[in-house]
Order: structure tokens, then C-alpha cells, then sequence
């Protein structure tokens, strides 16, 4: 089930945000819904190569007449999931403009070992509602969407613009204007470097004045780009005061401050709970160990090669729901569960960070609970090479590399040669 009318997810750009709140918040909602699902904006090209980014049996290649680019704009990601839900068939599988509003498990006395999922959903065009009991729910509904905000003294008073990343799209509208950039993630950075060419000045918040030597080349070149540290209070003169004592007036402040987990058509008695970003308890961040199997997630983790992990746990899953493969007992699941809070608590790693897991360690070890092949060296080795140069060459690193060997070594690969007629 598919709330938009294409394939896409978060791919699928939205121009138009104008239904949307400026900071994301879905309060108004009844059940706590975006109007709109993806937060791409119109100039965001890919931050990694698009050789490592294709599904095991279906190579992200470059096509005559396309964005043939390395690291291609957002449509061409898009298209290439097109193509791959063509090549498949997956389309007839997909039920598209429905939204699903409620999913619960049923409630059965008889039978304590069967357990069904009531699921609510509502044609979006039609407006019909449909209620339908099923064996399994898979959860794949991504986590770019809602916003996570900061919180700062005077931030709810303050009259002037405020929006989240979310809702950006193109520079225009910021024309001339003083604008602060709250986030020094890779949006922030991106949207400041686009600001730059039409704003009066941008005033970048960071929680670290330890930048990258990328960025400080950034903040030289340009005269009306300015770092800051984090935000100490909103004034109503319209005043940005920083914790160092410096201000700045500025008419519009942009939150680039990342997104949170959000299930609002859950209902889980309790049984999952998202705490400040940690979605849990979660089984190697995908089955749920009192609901599972009937109950799993696709796509929680963050900071690592997305696509081939995604299908190393679609695969999990299938297996697991159609008999070929079996979970540990639930006790031992949660038991494994509490060691990894453990381990990321003694390592000082905050709980909103609990799915970031930048290991590629981590992803083989996964890939064996399905017999999927670990990552290559070279998907691995071209992954590093484009974080390293984007931290050293941030404006030019998609257009000017040095990994030639690397991708020659990739472009030989099995991936790139065994490629069905």
C-alpha cells in the first residue's frame, strides 16, 4: 500500500509544500500525517557514487538521454527505482493512493499462536475506507519526513519566518534576506552553499565549531557566509542570540536539524515505543521480539549503503514469513536487544543516534543471517573515498574525484558484468 501515486517514497519529489506547516508539525492531523512525504529539495544531487547504491541483481547504470552523472540529481534515483519496479513487475503489486491509517493486532481468544494484523486504509482519491485482516505487516514508510526540532528559548514567540528543511525547495524565495541555517549536517551544509548565491547574508549554526577543512574552504570563498555555534535564545526584535554573546537579525531561520521516527497508524499497545529516536525493542533493528514475525520494519537503520542493506532485510524477512528461515525464541531476541542498548550506553553513543550505524562490519554480520553476500571491497572503498573527499572538496567532490582504480576495479566487478539480456 502506497500513499502517493508512483513509486518513489522519499524519491518522489513534491514541489508544491504550500499545505504543508513550515515546520513539519502534524499536530492538526488526526492521526498525526504529513501532507506531504519527502523533504528532497529541487537542486539535491546524491552524497555517494551512484555504482554502490544499486540492488544486488540490478545496477544503478548510466542511461543515453539521462542525468549521466556519478552522483546524480534526485530524479535519476527515482527513475532507476522506476525501472526496477518495471523490470520486476512490482507495480501490479502495489495498491497506489492508498494511505493506511490504522494497523492493529486482532484480537483472537481461541488461538494464541496466530496472530492478525486489522488493517485500516483509505483511498486517497476516492476517499473510500477499507478495513482487511492480514497474516504479516511489513513497515517500510521511511524517516525523512518528520521533522525533529530543536528546542530554543523564544523559538515559539519569534514572528518571523521559520522553517524546517523539510519544506525547502529552491533559494528564490529567500532572495535578499538574512537568513540563519540551524544544523551543520549535509542539508544544512547543502542548503547554505545554494543560499549563499541569493541571500543577503547566511548565518550557519553549528552545534561544533570543529568544521571540515571542505567547509572552511566554503566559508573563505564567500563573504556572506558566516559560522555561529548553537542558538541561545529567539529575540522579538527579531534578534538570533548565539551561547558566544554574538547576534544577528535575521527574517528567516531554517532548521536543518534531522527527522524523527514516527509510526502514527501503529497502534502496538506499547509494545514498540519510539523514545527520543530509539525504535524499539527492535531485533537487529528490524523484528519486534514480542510481534514478530508478523511484525517487522524495513529501512530503520541509518548511515550505511541503504539499498543493499534494505534488501538484505527484505530477504530476512520474506524467508522468515514464508517458513525457509527461523528467529531465535523472543526471550533470547529481547536478551540481545538489552546487550546492544548496553553497548552503545558504554560507548557514550546518545539514544537518538541508537539506528546510525556506520559499520560495515555490522552489515556482513547481517548479510549472514540471510546467506546475502557481504558487501564488496569496492562498494566499501568507493563509500569512504566520496565521504573523505566531500569532507576536504565539499563544493566540488560529486563533480571532481580521484577514485578512478577504485571504480575500474567496480565496473569489472560481477555486479557490473553479469547483467542479464
Amino acid at each position: 500500500m502506497e500513499q502517493n501515486g508512483d513509486v518513489g517514497g522519499q524519491w518522489l519529489y513534491q514541489p508544491n509544500v504550500d499545505e504543508e506547516d513550515p515546520l513539519g508539525r502534524s499536530s492538526g492531523s488526526i492521526h498525526g500525517e504529513l501532507k506531504v512525504h519527502s523533504s528532497i529539495y529541487s537542486s539535491l544531487r546524491l552524497t555517494s557514487p551512484r555504482e554502490i547504491m544499486g540492488y544486488s541483481d540490478f545496477p544503478f547504470l548510466a542511461k543515453k538521454g539521462r542525468d549521466m552523472r556519478r552522483f546524480p540529481g534526485h530524479k535519476e534515483l527515482w527513475l532507476y527505482l522506476k525501472d526496477f519496479c518495471e523490470a520486476f513487475g512490482l507495480r501490479e503489486m502495489i495498491r497506489f493512493n492508498v494511505r493506511v491509517e490504522f494497523v492493529r493486532e486482532e484480537e483472537e481468544e481461541d488461538d494464541d499462536d496466530v496472530r492478525r494484523w486489522i488493517v485500516r486504509s483509505k483511498d486517497t482519491l476516492s476517499g473510500k475506507v477499507m478495513e482487511e485482516i492480514f497474516d504479516a505487516v511489513v513497515v517500510a514508510t521511511g524517516h525523512y519526513s518528520h521533522p525533529r526540532l530543536p528546542s530554543i528559548k523564544g523559538m515559539d514567540s519569534w514572528k518571523r519566518k521559520q522553517i524546517h528543511s523539510h519544506v525547502y525547495r529552491v533559494p528564490d524565495p529567500f532572495r535578499n534576506e538574512v537568513v540563519v541555517v540551524v544544523g551543520n549536517s549535509m542539508s544544512g551544509q547543502d542548503i547554505s552553499m545554494e543560499l549563499v548565491e541569493v541571500a543577503k547574508e547566511v548565518h550557519l549554526s553549528s552545534k561544533t565549531l570543529d568544521i571540515s577543512s571542505g567547509l572552511s574552504k566554503v566559508i573563505s570563498k564567500h563573504q556572506n557566509l558566516l559560522i555561529h555555534p548553537q542558538i541561545e535564545s529567539l529575540e522579538d526584535d527579531g534578534r538570533v542570540i548565539f551561547v558566544d554573546g554574538s547576534w544577528v537579525v535575521a527574517d528567516t531561520i531554517i532548521y536543518c536539524t534531522g527527522y524523527s521516527y514516527k509510526f502514527p497508524f501503529l497502534e502496538s499497545k506499547g509494545r514498540i515505543e519510539v523514545d527520543d529516536d530509539r525504535v524499539g525493542p527492535l531485533f537487529e533493528h528490524t523484528f519486534p521480539p514480542c510481534l514478530s514475525p508478523s511484525l517487522s520494519f524495513v529501512g530503520i537503520p541509518r548511515k550505511l549503503i541503504g539499498f543493499p542493506f534494505f534488501e538484505a532485510q527484505a530477504i530476512w524477512i520474506a524467508q522468515v514469513l514464508s517458513g525457509k528461515s527461523s528467529l531465535p525464541s523472543s526471550d533470547q531476541m529481547l536478551q540481545s536487544v538489552t546487550e546492544f542498548y548496553r553497548s552503545r550506553d558504554l560507548a557514550g553513543i546518545p539514544k537518538h543516534n541508537t539506528h546510525d550505524i556506520a559499520d560495515f562490519t555490522y552489515c556482513d554480520r547481517y548479510a549472514d543471517y540471510v546467506g546475502y553476500p557481504h558487501l564488496e571491497e569496492w562498494r566499501k572503498l568507493l563509500c569512504l573515498s566520496a565521504l573523505n573527499n566531500s569532507q576536504e572538496n565539499l563544493e566540488t567532490y560529486r563533480d571532481s574525484w580521484d577514485d578512478h582504480e577504485l571504480l575500474q576495479e567496480a565496473l569489472q566487478s560481477s555486479h557490473f558484468t553479469n547483467l542479464n539480456p
